[in-house]
């Protein structure tokens, strides 16, 4: 078994300690592991720089993750790097994704025993990344007063038992309330799929099929098919938008004659002001943002098939 390099955060709390520990005791009966916490963007680089040939385990969320493949891309390092999960995050969306099972000390076994695969990945003009999904509009407002209102709270309290937890929640009602409607135009491989006419409630880029935790916003989404799916919105009025939350989450919104879904290898958005979630990530506000899908851009431990 190759050796093992697990990089966790320095900030995680006693309870993802304690399951990285569970983890930790499956892998190291097979293989030499050497954990890493990092807590910044220098320490993760000058963790990366000793890697090695070692595969690389994130431990953490789709952040996380992010953060590792950013910085392997950056690095030029990221083509030539095997990458395991193991699931320690909040949403865990591109574990459900991928079928890496959320338990940690069976994702553990699948660091062991599974199959390496190459895996696409989302990068804008500017060199930044998405493993998983970036949306704007509604989601991506949803998600910024979310941050804001979880800094609020997260004061009130001790530790981890304290209302930062309830910053989501309140930024999703509150955008649910009052949500951006959008002037964009949208293209898809060259075409436009939306113009300034169609007002917009968001538009969803997705290597992956879920976001906050397993709604499927782009539910046929593969970060394995040399392709992103392209989902927009046009429930802009009050009941449509009601409406258009319950198909989400059944995973049946494609079907709707307000929504287009579509799949492609480049997509453009341009228009009016918008703030862009990418990977929980949150910037903007841009006017114009491109992503494009470079396949097979790294390798990653998933379960196999069979297992």
């Amino acid at each position: 078994m190759d050796p093992l390099l697990v990089i966790t955060n320095s900030d995680a709390g006693t309870a993802d300690e304690e399951s990285l520990a569970l983890a930790l005791a499956v892998l190291r009966k097979h293989a030499s592991v050497e954990v890493q916490a990092t807590g910044d963007p220098g320490e993760l680089d000058g963790v990366l720089h000793r890697a090695g040939s070692r595969r690389i385990v994130v431990a953490g969320g789709d952040g996380s993750l992010h953060a590792v493949i950013s910085a392997l891309h950056r690095r030029n390092d990221l083509k030539n790097s095997v990458i395991g999960l193991l699931p320690l995050g909040t949403g865990n969306d591109f574990a459900r994704g991928t079928d890496i099972p959320l338990d940690i000390e069976e994702a553990a076994r699948v660091l062991l025993s599974g199959e390496v695969r190459p895996m696409d990945l989302v990068v804008d003009e500017v060199g930044e990344v998405v493993v998983n999904s970036v949306h704007v509009g509604a989601g991506a407002n949803a998600s910024r007063r979310g941050a804001r209102w979880k800094d609020r709270l997260g004061s009130i309290g001790v530790g981890k038992a304290n209302l930062g937890k309830l910053g989501y929640p309140i930024g999703a009602a509150l955008t649910a309330w009052n949500p951006p409607i959008l002037r964009l135009r949208v293209e898809v491989d060259g075409q436009v799929v939306n113009d300034f006419d169609q007002p917009a409630l968001m538009v969803a880029v997705g290597n992956g099929s879920s976001v906050g935790g397993g709604a499927e916003l782009t539910p046929d989404a593969n970060p394995e098919d040399g392709r992103v799916d392209v989902m927009i919105s046009r429930a802009v009025g009050p009941l449509e938008r009601v409406r258009y939350a319950v198909h989400l989450g059944l995973a049946r919104h494609p079907e709707r004659e307000d929504v287009t879904y579509l799949r492609g290898s480049t997509v453009s958005v341009a228009g009016e002001p918008f703030w862009c979630s990418a990977d929980g990530e949150i910037y903007g506000p841009e006017r114009q943002r491109t992503w494009h899908v470079e396949p097979e851009a790294y390798s990653m431990v998933l379960p196999s098939p069979a297992g």
